[in-house]
């Protein structure tokens, strides 16, 4: 993990890389800022609180215009750096978690602890780019697996990036879980309480939550895998324990 501000900093460094780069190479600069504020969208997603993510996404733009560089580029386009925050990161979604992929080992081994039938229902709960689909789907192959994500560009990229799963865009709080066999999240540690109590509410008897890293306070898990160190994986079965 890096050290706050270096992601700020190599964000920022990244963007104007990209704007420098595309306009030697002819590009229009309404298009060379287009291409690098989207580059600083997508970085900006991994800060780890909101106003990580503003500064990030706000520094390019911002060193643009104080550096003189932006005579070409029209009035309007100055909207595009909060319409593209709201975009990537919607305000509903601001208490859940940043774009952190699922590491591609993290989830070896949890078809052997949670075993589960043919054609089960497999969910990611807030897919992003799909890094946690790919690792469900080794796991279980035979599976049908969804990814629900808000932010509908990650799930348009993500729909291009996981053709094997089914992707939409959804409120992962608001949607519905009875019926999936397995709900995978990672989240943050505030939001578990919230995911125990829909599950418990939701899901049926024998359905799993799996919760990578974060562990939910006062329960009692079915099992714990830890193939990826630092990343635990908490596993919960319906009916829940508490301790």
């Amino acid at each position: 993990m890096l050290i706050w501000p270096i992601p700020a900093l190599l964000t920022w460094a990244l963007a104007w890389a990209l704007f420098v780069g595309l306009r030697a190479a002819g590009w229009g600069a309404v298009a060379a800022f287009i291409v690098a504020l989207l580059a600083a969208g997508l970085a900006a997603w991994t800060g780890r609180t909101p106003w990580r993510r503003l500064f990030m996404l706000a520094g390019f733009p911002l060193s643009l215009l104080a550096s003189g560089a932006a005579g070409a580029v029209p009035g309007w386009i100055w909207l595009l750096p909060l319409a593209l925050l709201l975009a990537l990161y919607p305000l509903g979604s601001w208490g859940d978690a940043p774009l952190f992929p699922t590491p591609a080992d993290a989830l070896k081994g949890l078809a052997q602890r949670a075993p589960l039938p043919d054609g089960a229902v497999v969910v990611d709960a807030g897919c992003g780019l799909g890094a946690g689909l790919i690792a469900l789907h080794r796991q279980y192959p035979r599976a049908q697996v969804h990814g629900w994500e808000w932010s509908w560009p990650l799930a348009v990229l993500c729909r291009l990036r996981c053709r094997f799963a089914t992707v939409r865009r959804a409120d992962i709080w608001a949607r519905d879980w009875s019926g999936c066999d397995l709900v995978y999240l990672f989240q943050r540690p505030e939001s578990m309480p919230r995911a125990m109590d829909k599950a418990a509410a939701e899901l049926a008897p024998g359905a799993w939550l799996a919760s990578l890293e974060f562990e939910a306070a006062g329960y009692k898990p079915q099992a714990r895998l830890e193939t990826v160190p630092g990343k635990p994986v908490w596993l919960y079965q319906v009916p829940f324990k508490r301790r």
